[in-house]
Formats: C-alpha cells, sequence, structure tokens
C-alpha cells in the first residue's frame, strides 16, 4: 500500500509546478488592485528625495525597471517618457524604481532613454517586494487616493498607458465616508 500512497501524493505537487510553468503571470490577477499602494520613499539619481505620500491627489505611474530588462525595459522606455511629458501637467506623475543595476548602468539608460521623470534606486529590493513584483518590467498606475487602479506585467504600451491614466483623470474621486457606505453595500 505505501508503494501506491508515495508515488500518488507526488501527482498533486507535479500537477501544482506544472500549472505555475504553463500559467502566463500577466493573467495572474494581482490582489493588490484597489488596494492602497504600498508607501515608499526613494533617494532619486539626482539626489533629491522623492515621497509616495507627496503625491496624494495626483495620478501615479509606478514602473520597475533595469537596464539588463531587454528588450521589454527599452521597448517601454519611451513610452513612460511620453507619458511623462504628455500629462505631467495635469496632477501625472511618472516615477521609476530602478531594480538590481548598477548606479552606472541606470544612468547610462536613463541617458540613452533622455527621461526627464523621477528615477530611482530600490537598494535591497524592499519597495519591489512590498509591490509584489516578480519580474520586471511591472508597471502600477494609483488612481489620486493612492490605490492602485492597474497592473501590467511586461513592457506596457502607450495604448494601455494612456487609457489607464485617462479614465483615472476622468474618475471623480470618492469621499472617504462614501466609500466606506459603498464597501458596505448601502
Amino acid at each position: 500500500m505505501k508503494k501506491v500512497l508515495i508515488p500518488l501524493s507526488v501527482v498533486p505537487i507535479l500537477l501544482l509546478l506544472a500549472y505555475g510553468f504553463w500559467t502566463d503571470p500577466r493573467f495572474v490577477p494581482s490582489p493588490l488592485i484597489e488596494k492602497p499602494a504600498p508607501l515608499f520613499a526613494l533617494s532619486l539619481f539626482d539626489g533629491e528625495p522623492l515621497s509616495l505620500d507627496g503625491l496624494r491627489g495626483k495620478v501615479v505611474v509606478v514602473n520597475f525597471w533595469a537596464s539588463w530588462c531587454f528588450p521589454a525595459c527599452y521597448e517601454e522606455a519611451p513610452v513612460l517618457e511620453g507619458a511623462w511629458r504628455t500629462y505631467k501637467d495635469r496632477d501625472v506623475v511618472v516615477v521609476g524604481v530602478n531594480v538590481q543595476d548598477t548606479e552606472k548602468a541606470a544612468r547610462e539608460f536613463m541617458e540613452r532613454f533622455q527621461f526627464t521623470f523621477p528615477n530611482g534606486p530600490d537598494p535591497g529590493g524592499k519597495i519591489s517586494i512590498d509591490y509584489g513584483v516578480y519580474g520586471i518590467p511591472e508597471t502600477f498606475v494609483l488612481d489620486k487616493e493612492g490605490r492602485i487602479a492597474h497592473k501590467h506585467v511586461g513592457a506596457v504600451t502607450a495604448d494601455v498607458l494612456s487609457a489607464q491614466i485617462e479614465g483615472l483623470l476622468r474618475r471623480a474621486p470618492v469621499a472617504d465616508d462614501n466609500r466606506q457606505e459603498h464597501e458596505r453595500g448601502a
């Protein structure tokens, strides 16, 4: 009987592993959607501090990237800079979080793509861990109340990014007392 049970106990584990290997991570829903975004502070590459809490009231795009992330980070870099230039005067901030990179390589990447939006390193990976980043690039779009409205895995496109930003700019803010009533089902 033991000779049969031991191999049978391995089958569920193998099925779970197989499911994980064949599941596209872009289609795994994020448990962070509509939850408050984890707060963080960055020391930007230009030496200035940036606090996510200080951006409340704005739509915020948080992008996790690295210079060694090819081709996806290279494909989306012009999209992120374009979104920043298009929306920065409309209460939208794009923030780059550089992951597992050297400062020299990150600076060369930012210079290559002429980044003008705020970027800083994530030494130790705390911000990445707090956001549940498991591969880069990953992009999170936060609403004006600081909640994660959208997560995109892989190179974000101009169409996806502008649709998310425009939708959040049009969305009326929900007052805290209205949100509580809505959550209770009232």
